[in-house]
């Protein structure tokens, strides 16, 4: 019997369905409602270049959330590769326990040279949310070590996000996340949010830095001797809507850390490698804090890395022979040498390309295409800080980021709005004709999804799908 052929008519069959039933079947899929998971089915990836993402049938999309705010210069960047390549012809893990090896010192050292070594010591960890958790444990154990015991509590803003583990979460202010295991949680404090959205009238951004700092400073004076630490999201607060504040409120907050002898822990995991326009945001207020968290870009999107940077002299307060004074926290990977060689490749890159000087460029012409085309569309709050840029929808509708999602990717997007914000934050091998077409592309999604239905109405609420 003769073989088949389809008509010209006929569409041939997708090579994505497969993989999406495969998925839905087997993987637990994060920040994802299973329930929804028919209908906004996982896109498949086979491949990335670049910028651009291309699932099993050949469509490209183009990566406007950096997968997930992680890749920095693209995806399979032949720099990258190539080290990688070469580091696994050489040695692709070994404990830092008890032993060590050239890209976990080589990187460490970089990364202190990077802070004019006010930060100089450095501590592997997997990913943001157990960076997060080993600035918490130091912090505490610093002070206990220095005869203050009694500082065991924390301070974080209103609406911050730091992670998803227990003692991330402590210190998070995301209802979506927090609430089911708030009986899990200790108690931390929470102070106002310098979200320049919050102006009054006649407030500028610093004005609004000034209200929260002063509320700060009130609950210091009244509990600093029982606090060990205060955790910010440096210029920032990303999970929240990418929520921006201005560079005084870490000054502020880095003078009042000071007067009160409590430590300033930095989480720039979403925030550093360059994505609010300098290498670290904590440079634009010209501070530094006294642990600083990265993970994320770190490692050019490419594998899991985070560590905890910290001054001399508190690593100091941890070296004594009693094991009870030492800083015993690990984990099998740690200072894994692959992870490392990427992350010393992605340092390169920002040498070779000047990254952050070209990033300015490319940063104004985003902010300018869209402000040209967003005039007069229900819109709020356009903003940017470095390559991060991001609106508000006003009266988005029920499901609005999922809404989005979808029609994003009939126009070769890949985005996911946080609520109502619709941000950008492209790798920085973005070129022109490409911010055009991710603009052009936001735009049309904008159009397509804003208006709200009557159905839109009477569900009412928003989407809590994040970026």
């Amino acid at each position: 019997m003769p073989p088949t052929i389809a008509s010209p008519s006929t569409p041939a069959p997708s090579k994505n369905a497969g993989w999406q039933q495969r998925s839905r079947r087997h993987v637990w899929h994060p920040c994802t409602q299973s329930i929804r998971l028919e209908a906004v089915p996982p896109l498949p990836i086979a491949r990335g270049e670049g910028v651009w993402l291309f699932d099993h049938d050949g469509r490209r999309y183009l990566d406007a959330t950096s997968s997930w705010w992680v890749n920095l210069f693209g995806h399979a960047h032949p720099a990258i590769n190539a080290a990688l390549k070469d580091q696994l012809d050489t040695l692709s893990h070994v404990m830092l326990a008890g032993c060590t090896h050239a890209p976990a010192v080589e990187l460490a050292e970089r990364l202190a040279a990077l802070t004019g070594h006010a930060l100089g010591h450095c501590f592997y960890a997997s990913d943001g949310a157990s960076a997060v958790e080993i600035a918490l444990k130091m912090s505490f154990h610093a002070w206990r070590n220095a005869g203050r015991s009694g500082k065991q509590n924390f301070v974080a803003l209103r609406q911050g996000y730091h992670g998803e583990t227990l003692g991330a979460l402590h210190v998070t202010d995301v209802p979506v996340f927090r609430d089911a295991y708030a009986p899990l949680l200790a108690h931390a404090h929470l102070v106002a949010s310098p979200d320049a959205r919050a102006a009054r009238p006649g407030e500028d951004a610093a004005a609004v830095a000034r209200r929260a700092a002063a509320e700060l400073e009130a609950l210091l004076i009244e509990r600093h001797a029982s606090i060990a630490a205060v955790i910010v999201e440096p210029l920032v607060q990303c999970a929240t809507g990418m929520a921006m504040h201005a560079p005084e409120y870490l000054r502020l907050v880095r003078a009042l850390c000071d007067r009160y002898g409590v430590h300033l822990i930095a989480d720039e995991i979403a925030v550093g490698c360059g994505r609010t326009g300098s290498f670290f945001a904590c440079e634009q207020a010209g501070i530094w804090p006294d642990f600083l968290c990265l993970s994320k870009g770190i490692s050019g999107g490419y594998l899991p890395l985070a560590l905890v940077m910290t001054r001399d002299a508190i690593y100091e307060g941890f070296v004594d022979d009693d094991a009870a004074r030492s800083f015993l926290h690990s984990h099998s990977y740690t200072g894994n040498a692959l992870a490392c060689r990427a992350a010393l490749a992605t340092l390169d890159l920002f040498e070779r390309e000047d990254a952050l000087r070209r990033n300015r460029a490319r940063a104004e012409r985003l902010i300018d295409r869209l402000r040209e085309g967003l005039h007069g569309m229900p819109v709020d709050h356009l903003r940017q800080r470095g390559m991060i840029t991001a609106f508000d929808v006003c009266e988005p509708g029920a499901r609005f980021a999922e809404r989005f999602h979808l029609a994003a990717r009939a126009n070769g997007l890949l985005m996911r709005p946080i609520g109502a914000t619709v941000y950008l934050m492209p790798p920085y091998a973005i070129g022109d004709g490409d911010i055009d077409l991710l603009v052009d592309g936001t735009l049309a999604t904008l159009q397509a999804v804003a208006a709200p239905t009557d159905e839109d109405h009477a569900e009412g609420g928003r989407d809590a799908a994040l970026a």
